[in-house]
């Protein structure tokens, strides 16, 4: 054999070394992280209902307006109201009520947020404790998702665990695992997972950042392999490079 052909072959195995090094790398990666099976964008909510029936006098606001803590929503009028008032059972105002001198009962927003899932309209009649719309909580912004997990990826969750958030426009949002609930139905475990993050930012990257986005969540779990050291310090090198 020439020193020639020796040169090429030392080459080739180099390669394919190398070429099998990185793909043990990456098969060893991809089985310390689990993709959700479903996830979106979801918010704080916070109903807006009377514990007392009666009809809508107005509807001041409109599906998905912006609104402020203590601004106004409905006017309604409850006979039952006037009454418990008149008997000194209720107070006039509350966080989320007041009273006028006519009796009119005015609901108003607990918090700051959007206003969504209007149910009724002026002139209806509501009942006790119905829902009359839902605010979206501003500053609120989680992501709730759906894994098939088994249960090695049980063992390997940790709390606080990194998940990486894909947007639909490939905008990517690091986070963190807040909590995971785990039920059973129909003899089937269903795990969904709380996630956190300070980059949720209501209405950022082109407004996908909102209550309903659809996303794909990949949470990492504990690579308890040989190879986990080189795999860690492999991607966080992509990753600074911004790969």
């Amino acid at each position: 054999m020439t020193w020639a052909n020796r040169f090429k072959l030392f080459v080739g195995l180099i390669a394919v070394v190398g070429i099998v090094a990185v793909l043990t790398i990456v098969f060893n990666q991809r089985q310390a992280q689990v993709m959700s099976a479903s996830a979106s964008i979801q918010a704080a909510e916070y109903p807006v209902g009377s514990d007392y029936g009666g009809t809508v006098l107005d509807r001041l606001v409109d599906d998905g307006d912006k609104v402020k803590a203590g601004q106004a929503l409905f006017r309604l009028q409850s006979p039952t109201l006037q009454a418990d008032l008149a008997e000194g059972l209720v107070t006039a105002d509350n966080v989320a009520y007041s009273v006028g001198d006519d009796g009119v009962l005015t609901l108003t927003a607990s918090v700051d947020g959007t206003l969504t899932d209007i149910t009724t309209e002026r002139g209806s009649f509501v009942q006790a404790g119905q829902v009359l719309a839902v605010i979206d909580k501003t500053g609120s912004l989680f992501v709730s998702a759906d894994f098939v997990l088994t249960s090695g990826d049980y063992a390997r969750i940790e709390p606080g665990a990194d998940v990486d958030i894909l947007l639909p426009n490939q905008t990517r949002v690091a986070g963190t695992m807040d909590t995971l609930d785990v039920q059973t139905a129909d003899g089937q475990a269903e795990t969904t997972a709380k996630v956190v993050s300070p980059d949720l930012v209501d209405g950022a990257a082109n407004g996908l950042m909102a209550p309903g986005t659809p996303v794909t969540a990949t949470i990492s779990l504990r690579d308890d392999g040989l190879l986990a050291g080189a795999s860690d310090g492999l991607f966080s090198f992509l990753r600074t490079i911004g790969l």
